[in-house]
């Protein structure tokens, strides 16, 4: 309730003590605000990186050609086992693809393995970082089938992923 609401009855003196009681709130509230913000500084900002091994972006995986199933899924197996051997994380790749429905022939969209432990993030499997980095690539979350003028599915996205070695 403002003051120029405030019943007849009160005195000034409810008036000054809700006005200080709002002004130590405010005040409290900037302190907070400029204790976080202090914070912050000491602490760094608060981004979360994720990336991909050196390895795993000199490779030229994207110049390949995929038809089949099978071509592809070995990608996701190489990628997890290159993964362990390089000691850059757990036995997980992924592979996410574009493919043509049409013609059935796919490229490659995003790549992904395990970093969990060397960026000390659990929620980074294999599979969320081909799917974030597909989505940064794409600029769109969503990996929806694509569809033409006439509403008719032309592409579609797909993932493969594996635990293998």
């Amino acid at each position: 309730m403002g003051p120029t609401t405030m019943p007849s009855s009160g005195s000034a003196s409810s008036l000054i003590v809700a006005s200080s009681a709002t002004v130590a709130a405010v005040f409290t509230a900037y302190r907070i605000y400029r204790w976080s913000a202090g914070r912050n500084r000491e602490t760094g900002d608060h981004r979360v990186t994720v990336s991909l091994p050196s390895w795993a972006t000199e490779e030229n995986y994207f110049s390949r050609s995929y038809v089949t199933d099978d071509e592809m899924m070995a990608l996701a197996v190489e990628l997890s086992a290159r993964n362990v051997a390089e000691k850059t994380g757990g036995p997980f790749g992924c592979a996410i693809y574009k493919r043509n429905i049409e013609t059935g022939c796919a490229e490659l969209v995003s790549v992904g393995m395990n970093r969990v432990v060397p960026l000390h993030n659990s929620t980074l499997h294999g599979e969320t970082v081909a799917i974030q980095m597909a989505q940064r690539k794409l600029r769109n979350f969503a990996l929806s089938p694509e569809e033409d003028e006439g509403g008719e599915r032309r592409f579609q996205y797909e993932l493969f992923t594996s635990c293998e070695p």
